[in-house]
């Protein structure tokens, strides 16, 4: 099952990086992996993604932010997920954010950690534009 789509991970927790990979992977996109804003920016300049999903804080706490803007501004039409272990360590929610600030966040969709597999399938074929997975 390829989709030929290509999908740019980028965190600073390698186990973050794996997990996704395991469950993107079989969904057949192709996935190339940064574990950083530096290594990213490389990426970019490599290979055009399909659909990007950043981790927000890496090596500053405003990374993420960062590279969503860099992304855009290569790729405008390139989907961002944007991934946040904020909540769980501030209480500070994305969540029923104003489609102005995601705008300016350059997030297409906030998902919170710790991600169920599911729930960034689902979201990933949604912004691809991809029929939902069927359940046998």
């Amino acid at each position: 099952m390829s989709t030929g789509k290509t999908i740019l991970l980028v965190d600073d927790d390698l186990d973050i990086l794996e997990q996704l990979t395991a469950i993107l992977t079989p969904q057949g996109y192709q996935i190339v992996t940064a574990g950083g804003r530096e290594d990213a920016e490389e990426q970019l300049l490599m290979t055009r993604p399909d659909l990007a999903i950043l981790d927000v804080m890496m090596e500053q706490s405003d990374a993420g932010f960062v590279l969503a803007h860099h992304v855009k501004r290569l790729y405008p039409d390139t989907p961002v997920i944007l991934l946040t272990s904020v909540t769980a360590a501030t209480s500070l929610s994305f969540q029923g954010v104003s489609p102005d600030m995601k705008s300016w966040m350059n997030a297409d969709v906030i998902v919170n950690k710790p991600v169920r597999p599911e729930q960034i399938v689902a979201e990933v074929r949604r912004l691809l534009r991809e029929a939902p997975v069927e359940k046998h």
